[in-house]
């Protein structure tokens, strides 16, 4: 199990190239990746991508990259005949409108296209292997913190888990119990109304028979036991299992909601608002699983 929570850092040096990345990550429910690239690394954003979403599946990532030292400067080119273009249509311009000030310099250096600037940062092989060292470092200390909080994770919701199955196993020893009370209550009730109903009577009978079917929630609470298990089976795999626990914890729900309906028990009732509380606890630590 992996938390969606961490940070890693990672630098790497080749041919005098020295680049750090930063990966910091929190929880959201796809995979989302923000990557901030220097100018000179933008040819690169496809490859850093690739990288990331080979080992992380889900959570949000910002990916800062940056270059410490070595990277080569911007190499700038001034492009003369657009130069000659812009001046000789300027010196046409003046003669057309009368004018006799000169263009300087200064203008015809700002004029769109007149110094190109490019960097060789982007093709230098160097650069591409010295990113993908750092990258890589930073991922491992990534996972790594991932994976620690995982593991707390993981104790967690099976504390909960556990804590639910002992619940459950609570519910089905009260049951009979609960039949017995109700019984006794109908006849608490029919007595104190003076209607003369004997403990054999058939009627009576029917009612409680009629209850005990009505209260019956014993597939309710198999199916729960049967989530539980599926539950802490998938917590125990290693892959990316967010969305299998969410599904689960739905499900639980579900039935959690049926059995609270059907059980007409106060003792019962109470333990299913216990079970509620922990599956809420659950869910909430599940938002920020993998």
């Amino acid at each position: 199990m992996h938390s969606m929570t961490g940070y890693g850092r990672g630098q790497s040096t080749c041919a005098g190239v020295k680049l750090a990345v930063e990966i910091q990550s929190v929880n959201k429910r796809q995979i989302d990746l923000a990557i901030n690239l220097p100018a000179t690394l933008a040819v690169f954003e496809a490859d850093v991508r690739a990288a990331v979403a080979r080992r992380v599946h889900r959570g949000r990532l910002t990916v800062t990259v940056v270059i410490e030292s070595g990277a080569a400067g911007p190499i700038v080119k001034i492009n003369e005949s657009l130069a000659h273009a812009y001046l000789k249509a300027f010196r046409g311009l003046q003669v057309s409108l009368g004018l006799n000030s000169e263009v300087s310099l200064d203008t015809l250096v700002r004029l769109p296209g007149v110094i190109e600037t490019s960097h060789e940062t982007g093709t230098n092989p160097s650069v591409k292997t010295a990113l993908s060292g750092a990258i890589e470092s930073a991922l491992d200390q990534l996972m790594a913190m991932r994976a620690k909080e995982g593991a707390h994770l993981q104790r967690d919701l099976l504390k909960r888990t556990r804590l639910m199955h002992s619940i459950l196993a609570k519910v089905k020893r009260l049951r009979p119990q609960a039949i017995a009370r109700y019984r006794s209550n109908l006849q608490d009730r029919l007595q104190k109304l003076e209607l003369d109903v004997s403990t054999d009577d058939e009627r009576l009978a029917k009612e409680v028979a009629f209850f005990a079917e009505r209260s019956d929630f014993s597939e309710e609470v198999t199916r729960l036991e049967s989530h539980l298990d599926q539950f802490e089976a998938t917590c125990r795999q290693p892959d990316s299992i967010g969305r299998t626990l969410e599904f689960i914890a739905q499900e639980i729900g579900r039935e959690l909601n049926t059995l609270s309906a059907k059980a007409n028990d106060v003792e019962i009732s109470q333990l299913v608002v216990q079970a509620k509380a922990e599956l809420d606890k659950i869910r909430e630590q599940i938002q920020n699983v993998e």
